[in-house]
């Protein structure tokens, strides 16, 4: 039985929800592009790829970061800052993929 399962459970369902969200932005903009009556230019293609791995990489990072936390031995008191700078930056992150989204669509 592996320890702690069901944290480890939890937090790769976060970063596969944080992965989900990724793709459908990043889908949706494409095919609402693809749909418009112009086509988009094709630097929007590219920073809607970009900020949408941007995205999976850090919420790859702060999974990495948190499964870590969890194999430790020794109780871990909750105020993690590195946790907390990287869930910060995931939402930075989130909301340019959203702004190019934005960009990309209009």
């Amino acid at each position: 039985m592996i320890v702690n399962f069901e944290t480890h459970a939890s937090n790769e369902r976060t970063f596969l929800s944080w992965v989900r969200t990724a793709v459908a932005i990043v889908g949706f903009g494409l095919a609402a592009a693809r749909l418009g009556s112009r086509p988009a230019p094709p630097w929007s293609d590219v920073l809607l790829l970009v900020s949408g791995a941007a995205v999976i990489v850090l919420a790859w990072a702060r999974m990495r970061h948190v499964r870590k936390r969890i194999d430790r031995a020794e109780q871990l008191p909750d105020d993690s800052d590195p946790a907390e700078i990287f869930l910060i930056l995931l939402i930075i992150a989130l909301f340019v993929l959203l702004g190019s989204f934005a960009i990309h669509v209009t």
